[in-house]
């Protein structure tokens, strides 16, 4: 069983400018934050939301977990992974009707020895109330509780170091938002003039302002104002994709050898590129992207 203290994560992940034709144009230097390279089970954002959750979990002496997601969820992957590691049982509440055989996101949640159960989209929707949680224990009985995304408290304050590993002078800092956890504690690690820009994964993704205000009031006692998303690069909605999306992804790889998570981070690399070719950004800007994995 790994301890969260010596547990092996590439931490800071590295940190490598990006040379593009576009960028030079437009007068903007791109720096990608390789979180994606941390751990190959429990990669990028998903390990900074979960590492203090884990030791909290050990704190508490629990030995289950319990966490929701889609069945595309990174978040339930990772989750897998986390109980295989550190020696939990998981218990993985999917979005839905079950469909076999598994998608490939489920079918390695499932050999890391995750329990998938699944909820109706109605009960789904309520899945944090007091009846649906209390149905839950009476099921699987007791459990340490991580949130869909594994957006709480905790993870903010994970995500929030982020920035601190970052040894360059940057203006922007770009992540993709699932369910605004990481663009939240991001913002919050920020320097004065520095900014975080989000990009919803999530067709109708403008509740997520909201949604991250009220994460920054509970973890940090207030909205650090520093931060903003972008709702209009879903490209149909969450694990959606269209043809524009893979010819940006096919691209992208040919230029710069790295091949694009198609559920999250391309969309926010294509919406970064849209943006500055909109001129969004002043010329001379540095960003920073994200590669949450």
């Amino acid at each position: 069983m790994a301890g969260i203290n010596d547990f092996a994560v590439r931490v800071p992940s590295p940190l490598v400018e990006l040379r593009d034709e576009t960028l030079d144009r437009c007068g903007i230097r791109l720096y990608i934050k390789r979180d994606d390279l941390i751990h190959p089970d429990i990669p990028g954002n998903k390990w900074r939301k979960l590492k203090y959750n884990i030791a909290a979990a050990k704190e508490q002496n629990a030995t289950s977990l319990l966490t929701f997601g889609g069945a595309y969820s990174n978040h339930i992957r990772a989750t897998a992974a986390v109980g295989h590691y550190f020696d939990f049982r998981t218990i993985g509440i999917i979005r839905g009707e079950e469909h076999l055989p598994l998608n490939p996101s489920l079918d390695y949640a499932a050999s890391m020895g995750m329990r998938l159960s699944y909820l109706d989209r109605a009960s789904y929707r309520n899945k944090t109330s007091p009846e649906v949680l209390n149905e839950l224990r009476d099921t699987f009985g007791e459990f340490y509780l991580i949130p869909e995304g594994g957006s709480n408290e905790l993870a903010l304050a994970g995500c929030k170091e982020l920035p601190h590993e970052i040894g360059i002078n940057f203006d922007v800092i770009c992540c993709a938002c699932g369910t605004g956890g990481t663009l939240a504690g991001i913002a919050a690690g920020l320097k004065p003039g520095q900014r975080a820009l989000g990009f919803s994964a999530l067709k109708g993704g403008d509740f997520l302002r909201n949604d991250i205000a009220s994460l920054q009031r509970r973890a940090f006692g207030g909205d650090t104002g520093n931060w903003s998303i972008e709702c209009e690069f879903h490209m149909g909605g969450y694990a959606r994709r269209n043809h524009e999306l893979d010819d940006f992804i096919d691209s992208f790889e040919r230029s710069h050898k790295l091949r694009l998570d198609w559920i999250y981070v391309a969309k926010m690399m294509y919406g970064i590129f849209s943006l500055v070719e909109m001129g969004r950004f002043s010329r001379g800007s540095t960003l920073v992207a994200v590669v949450t994995g």
